[in-house]
């Protein structure tokens, strides 16, 4: 990495620093569900709103987002330059790392050339660039060789990036994962998900390994349509909102899965309620929709 890259991450993480501790969203943007149909009710993009301008809407209501995108290839410079145009100012982008490095690789070392090329580019986002996901597979076990490999590559991560790991096998919850994950300053990914139980999870707010920490709200994938809640879960999000009060970080960035409750915005707006945060309303944006 070149001097002046150095630079521009340290930058970077200092413009990430902000007075917003809790910042929600949602787990992709462009969804066809979530545009509201013609003499219908509301619901999140107004109606008639094309694909293009789907992730400028959305970060007129939310600060931030996770995208998936990036799991299944490195995303094209264009790419990126057309998110920061399109976004303001504040607006933060989370991405998932490839899955060329996490299930085709298993954090092998044969994946640091491709780690190399996917931080390079991502660096295009500058102060727009939030966290990288690192999602292993479920079946990643807790192995002495799959230890060692996840070490050397904790080690290999660059520190102008800030990183989480989410396990999806509950072998890696034990005290060596908490002293690796702290001695790199990666944070542990907390999800409520079929993976790893609630409780156990709740366990590892206690431990933590960086000053900022990683939230996903997943769920059962049995639902075929996003446009409107089919499962409420306000009981859990509460829950949820105690613990993640107890967290001792900086900040906090947490994002809703359509499969949560069957609309992730909804989902969202939920959340951001509980913590007191101002939410817009898609009805709102109906009589915003000539702005875009």
């Amino acid at each position: 990495m070149t001097f002046d890259n150095i630079q521009i991450g340290e930058q970077i993480i200092e413009n990430q620093k902000s007075k917003i501790k809790n910042r929600i969203g949602c787990q992709g943007w462009n969804y066809s569900d979530w545009i509201t149909k013609a003499g219908g009710e509301s619901i999140f993009y107004p109606r008639g709103t094309k694909t293009g301008e789907m992730l400028e809407i959305y970060s007129q209501i939310f600060d931030t987002i996770e995208v998936d995108s990036s799991f299944y290839a490195i995303p094209p410079s264009s790419t990126l330059e057309n998110w920061l145009n399109k976004t303001p100012e504040n607006f933060i982008f989370s991405l998932k790392m490839p899955q060329a490095i996490t299930h085709e690789r298993f954090l092998h070392s044969d994946s640091f050339e491709i780690l190399e090329e996917f931080c390079e580019r991502i660096r295009l986002l500058r102060e727009k660039l939030g966290l990288v996901l690192i999602q292993t597979p479920p079946n990643l076990e807790a192995s002495k060789t799959n230890a060692q490999n996840l070490r050397k590559f904790l080690a290999k991560l660059p520190k102008d990036i800030r990183f989480s790991i989410e396990f999806r096998n509950r072998e890696w919850i034990v005290e060596w994962t908490f002293q690796e994950l702290r001695k790199n300053q990666v944070s542990l990914c907390l999800v409520e998900g079929e993976w790893i139980p609630r409780d156990l999870m709740f366990q590892t707010i206690a431990k933590p390994t960086a000053d900022f920490t990683y939230v996903r709200f997943m769920g059962e994938r049995d639902l075929q349509h996003f446009d409107k809640v089919v499962r409420p879960q306000f009981s859990n999000l509460q829950m949820w909102k105690e613990e993640l009060d107890k967290l001792q970080t900086t900040q906090n960035f947490i994002y809703f899965s359509n499969f949560y409750e069957g609309h992730a915005p909804a989902s969202a707006n939920s959340l951001k309620e509980l913590f007191a945060q101002e939410i817009i309303q898609p009805d709102n944006l109906e009589t915003q929709k000539s702005l875009f």
